[in-house]
C-alpha cells in the first residue's frame, strides 16, 4: 500500500490554543517515521541520515536489511484536532544508542504509541519498560510488515501487557490506519483521566 501522504498542507489556525504531546516509540525499523509521515498535516519534520556500514557494527540491523535511512534525533508532525486543539507527534529514534533522548521527549507527553514489528517483539521492551517507569500512558500498534500472523492474546503474552492497555493492528503507511491508531489512544486516554483512581502520575526528569 502506498503512502496516503497528501501534497495538501493545512497551516496552523489563528484560534489554536492548545498543543497536546504525542510520541511515537517503538524498535529500529518498527515505522515510527512512516507513521508520522503518513498522518501528518504539514510536511513533517525528520532527522534521517543515510545508514552506513559503520553502524551496522554498533545498531542490530537483522529483520530490516531493506532500510537505508534511520532517524538520529526525532520526527515530527502536526494534526488539528479542532479550531482550537493541535496534536502534536514526536516519533522517537529506535536505536539503543539513542534511547537517552527518550525521557526528554516523554517530558509533558500525553500519551504514546507503542508500534510493534511482531517479527521482532523483543526491541518493544525498552519503550514500554520506560513509558511505564515514567507513567506514561500508551496504547500498542502492531505494524503490518506481511509476517506471520499472531493472535492478540499471544501478542500481549509476548509482552506482558496491562489487561487495560489497548492493543490494535496497523499498516504505518496508511494515513486512515494511522489515524485510528491516534483515534484509538485518544479515547484510552480519555477513558484514563475520567476515572481519577486510574489518572496516570507522571514522574519529573
Amino acid at each position: 500500500m502506498d503512502s496516503a501522504t497528501s501534497e495538501t498542507r493545512t497551516p496552523l489556525g489563528a484560534s489554536a490554543r492548545n498543543g497536546l504531546k504525542i510520541v511515537v516509540v517503538g524498535g529500529f525499523g518498527a515505522g515510527k517515521t512512516t507513521m508520522v509521515r503518513s498522518v501528518s498535516e504539514i510536511r513533517p519534520l525528520n532527522t534521517e541520515e543515510m545508514m552506513t556500514r559503520a553502524g551496522e557494527a554498533v545498531d542490530d540491523v537483522r529483520g530490516v536489511r531493506g532500510k537505508h535511512t534511520t532517524t538520529v534525533a526525532f520526527d515530527f508532525g502536526r494534526i488539528s484536532l479542532d479550531a482550537h486543539n493541535v496534536l502534536y507527534l514526536f516519533g522517537a529514534p529506535g536505536q539503543e544508542r539513542f534511547w537517552f533522548l527518550w525521557d526528554q521527549l516523554f517530558s509533558g507527553t500525553l500519551g504514546a504509541v507503542v508500534l510493534v514489528d511482531t517479527r521482532r517483539i523483543d526491541d518493544s521492551w525498552y519503550a514500554i519498560d520506560r513509558l511505564e517507569r515514567h507513567g506514561t500512558p500508551f496504547i500498542v500498534a502492531c505494524n503490518d510488515f506481511g509476517g506471520p500472523a499472531f493472535a492478540p492474546e499471544q501478542v500481549r503474552d509476548a509482552l506482558d501487557l496491562d489487561p487495560h492497555v489497548p492493543l490494535i493492528t496497523c499498516d504505518a503507511r496508511s494515513r486512515e490506519s494511522s489515524k485510528l491508531v491516534l483515534i484509538t489512544l485518544v479515547e484510552h486516554l480519555r477513558a484514563l483521566y475520567a476515572d481519577p483512581a486510574r489518572a496516570p502520575r507522571q514522574e519529573l526528569v
